[in-house]
């Protein structure tokens, strides 16, 4: 079955795209040799959290990194009516790191999996150097 990313909603690529990022987190986690799960989850947030999502994609945005379509799978994501709400974060971070998970999501529903694993790695990069700040 071929799903077409294009009538899925916002929230839903957002849900399969923090499923598509978070492995590439959890192994950069136990690469740097963090091995007990306290230490494993402190030090992921870093990485998963909404302020460090937003942070990401604005600078994703600032350095064009995106393309013209993954800027707008981002919009579509950070526009989406969410009946959650953000636990600890503002409405806005919430919304924008939604956003970032779209992007991911819409990636691994169109079988871009070079592309993630660019993403993501880039995304590792920019919080491993301190390139993103407020972040927790």
């Amino acid at each position: 079955m071929t799903v077409d990313y294009q009538q899925l909603n916002g929230i839903a690529l957002a849900y399969l795209g923090d499923a598509v990022y978070e492995p590439f987190i959890r192994q950069h986690m136990i690469e740097l040799g963090f091995t007990k799960a306290t230490k494993l989850h402190h030090h992921a947030t870093h990485y998963v959290s909404a302020k460090a999502q937003a942070a990401l994609i604005e600078r994703m945005q600032a350095e064009n990194v995106l393309t013209d379509t993954e800027v707008d799978v981002f919009k579509r994501g950070r526009n989406a009516k969410s009946h959650t709400s953000a636990k600890h974060t503002d409405v806005l971070t919430y919304r924008v790191s939604t956003g970032f998970e779209a992007v991911f999501g819409y990636l691994q529903l169109t079988g871009q999996t070079e592309r993630i694993a660019a993403l993501a790695h880039w995304c590792i990069e920019q919080v491993d150097e301190g390139r993103v700040s407020n972040v927790n």
